[in-house]
């Protein structure tokens, strides 16, 4: 029972808008029976777009580590993409597919966030991390290279830890995706500054395919931030056509996701092999 009450602490935090009596009022939902189950499935196209991208993306990851050559960045690369893939899966379920019945179905009332968020914040945000290593290991060498390296296995740690800690506590400023963002923020820059530097001073074709993978990442979170806050998954849910900017985040991303299983795999060695 102690066990128990402690998983549940997350549900704790109570939603501020949606209730069982609003929430298909405020997004679109189908009630589905699969033999003797039935459930509602909450947001049907949003669900087909974070699952395809979750799929697709742990497919890129599991290309890159089939096909490694030798290469340790390629290494890191995959287990980075198959975090984010399995990671936006994890997302999918419970912030789409099934978040009727993990936050409301079956409580008094609704849940703001369920551990399924929470694993996705924590395979997200490392996820972040390994591709660090593998961007270390493409384009940094000696010192610089050790500390890119030490900085995401101490990140990981940290952010690992204050994720669990929010959910158990609960502390809702813990366990947000803003927050997430932010915390990969930094690497994020690191990518585009380096990779930038480096196709400037050397016009390295990687380089140039890399900054094209961080410039669809970046399109996805500001097409996702301004989405948000130009209101428009409310004003078009009120004339029966959803499209939230979750929608556009992840439309985004499915491009990155193909431009990571198709291009990305050509360009991608390590530092010594582009020195050599």
């Amino acid at each position: 029972m102690k066990t128990q009450g402690i998983f549940e602490r997350v549900h704790s935090i109570k939603h501020e808008v949606l209730t069982k009596e609003n929430w298909f009022d405020k997004q679109p939902g189908k009630r589905i029976t699969l033999g003797g189950v039935k459930f509602m499935l909450n947001q049907p196209w949003s669900t087909f777009w974070v699952y395809f991208l979750g799929v697709l993306v742990t497919i890129a990851g599991a290309h890159f580590l089939w096909n490694q050559e030798g290469q340790i960045s390629r290494y890191w690369w995959g287990i980075s993409l198959i975090l984010w893939g399995v990671g936006a899966l994890i997302a999918g379920t419970s912030y789409q597919a099934l978040g009727y019945e993990l936050k409301c179905a079956r409580r008094e009332t609704c849940s703001w966030t369920t551990w399924w968020e929470v694993i996705y914040l924590i395979f997200q945000q490392v996820s972040m991390n390994a591709m660090t290593i593998a961007v270390a290991y493409s384009c940094t060498s000696g010192l610089f290279r050790e500390a890119l390296i030490w900085y995401s296995i101490i990140l990981s740690i940290l952010y690992t830890l204050s994720t669990l800690y929010g959910a158990v506590k609960p502390n809702k400023s813990l366990i947000t995706f803003e927050l997430m963002i932010l915390v990969s923020l930094p690497s994020f820059v690191m990518f585009c500054l380096l990779n930038l530097g480096r196709y400037l001073m050397d016009g390295n074709v990687m380089d140039l395919v890399m900054l094209g993978s961080w410039a669809l990442i970046f399109l996805s979170w500001w097409g996702y931030d301004r989405y948000d806050k130009a209101g428009l998954t409310e004003k078009l849910w009120q004339k029966g056509r959803w499209f939230s900017e979750n929608d556009v985040l992840h439309v985004v991303l499915v491009i990155w996701g193909f431009y990571t299983l198709i291009l990305l795999p050509q360009y991608i060695y390590d530092y010594s092999h582009s020195q050599g």
